[in-house]
């Protein structure tokens, strides 16, 4: 329904804080650093097979300075502990230097309250379009994660994908789901897709005059699968943007170690009523446990004034500022997605109907990055053997970076735009 009281949406996090959660990030890197110095032991004389083939040491970075490099030759395991204790110490300081410049740098991102043009409980629909454009284009609603905020796709406004899509013919809405409230705190899935997506769905084709091509990005594009098989006739084509389907597309073991770490932990989560965010990015360290390290180090030898600052600084606070997952939505992707894989294995329902991607009748994109950490390409690829009239992209890139990144434009936003503009002609 319409609210005539739309109340400012956050433009990222209140304070900036540190990478999130802070402690395990931190206790991951001193990890790292403090275990160059483990096989030094190894280098005296006696403990080793070769004295001309020394063992492979990479000390936080891809070239070994000059000098460790000459003593690792002479296997001075004195010299090398005291360049090894120089250069350990150097990547900790630089670590806290590229922390101390994040949470001081000045760009804020503006607010995305003027763009809300419709809400229900915590979730707002999002007009991208260019004000002078009015209501033309192709209209698509674009779906986020329940886990990250949406603002993602368009990070820096004016420069961002949202943005620029809007200057090529296409009117871009975005949902965003907002942190699950009083009125979502028993929300599953199925809630979610019937009471917020679908209804955002429907203002949207109501607000165009015609059905709306749906784009998901992430887990959002299986809620819009949902939406696409529930309701058929309400859109005029389906995107998913690096979308998860078969969950064990590449062994059950990842999964299944995800389904016992959530069961391990779920009676504590009962009692706190939601899924925290920390506990959900803890998991998400696991795929590159030290990218504190490496990515805050190469931070603070930027210019804080260039626009690669700016885009990390960015980056970083969509990052910080994901939101809970309420108990029964967390149930419903640990256990029955990563754990039984239910989407990969054609067993999924959502409010009483099967999520069979063969029912979807519009024309698809299915894209799928290669360097994907998140979703492997394997498991964003399994749904296209199921869909009717689906076009594939692969993309050399990331699952963010597919969508921020400096060559996401050329590799993402203009095929996506040529597609979509292909497919509103048809609809």
């Amino acid at each position: 329904m319409d609210s005539p009281d739309l109340h400012p949406l956050p433009a990222g996090p209140v304070r900036r804080l540190s990478p999130r959660p802070f402690a395990l990030h931190l206790m991951l890197a001193t990890g790292a650093l403090m275990s160059s110095k483990s096989g030094l032991p190894h280098w005296s004389g006696g403990s080793r097979n070769s004295k001309t083939d020394p063992p492979p040491l990479n000390p936080l970075s891809p070239a070994l300075p000059e000098d460790l490099a000459a003593d690792l030759a002479r296997f001075d395991a004195a010299s090398v502990g005291r360049a090894l204790d120089g250069a350990v110490l150097e990547a900790a300081r630089q670590l806290a230097d590229g922390i101390e410049a994040y949470r001081r740098h000045p760009y804020t991102r503006e607010a995305d309250d003027t763009r809300a043009i419709w809400r229900a409980g915590g979730t707002a629909l999002l007009d991208h379009g260019q004000s002078d454009r009015g209501r033309a284009g192709v209209p698509v609603l674009f779906v986020p994660s329940l886990v990250n905020r949406g603002w993602v796709l368009d990070l820096v406004p004016g420069a961002g994908m949202l943005s620029w899509l809007a200057g090529q013919g296409i009117h871009p809405y975005r949902v965003e789901w907002g942190a699950p409230g009083d009125a979502e705190r028993t929300f599953g899935i199925a809630d979610y897709v019937a009471q917020r997506l679908e209804p955002a769905l429907d203002e949207v084709a109501r607000r165009s005059g015609r059905p709306p091509i749906l784009a998901g990005y992430c887990m959002g594009g299986l809620l819009a699968m949902a939406a696409a098989v529930r309701r058929p006739d309400s859109i005029g084509g389906l995107v998913l943007l690096a979308s998860p389907w078969d969950f064990h597309a590449e062994g059950d073991a990842r999964g299944k170690a995800i389904g016992a770490f959530y069961r391990a932990g779920r009676p504590l989560l009962g009692a706190l009523g939601e899924f925290p965010i920390d506990a959900i990015q803890a998991l998400f360290a696991t795929h590159d446990p030290i990218v504190a390290l490496r990515k805050f180090r190469r931070f603070a030898a930027l210019d804080p004034n260039s626009v690669e600052a700016r885009n990390f600084v960015a980056l970083e606070d969509w990052l910080n500022d994901g939101v809970a997952l309420t108990l029964a939505v967390a149930d419903e992707a640990m256990l029955n997605w990563y754990d039984a894989n239910l989407p990969g294995a054609g067993g999924w329902s959502v409010g009483g109907t099967a999520i069979d991607p063969a029912m979807v009748t519009v024309p698809s994109l299915v894209v799928v990055p290669a360097a994907d950490r998140l979703v492997p390409p394997a498991s964003a690829a399994a749904v296209l053997p199921a869909l009717r009239e689906a076009t594939r992209l692969d993309i050399p890139l990331g699952h963010i970076g597919m969508v921020v990144g400096r060559k996401a434009q050329d590799a993402l936003w203009r095929p996506l735009a040529d597609w979509i503009l292909q497919a509103g002609a048809t609809a």
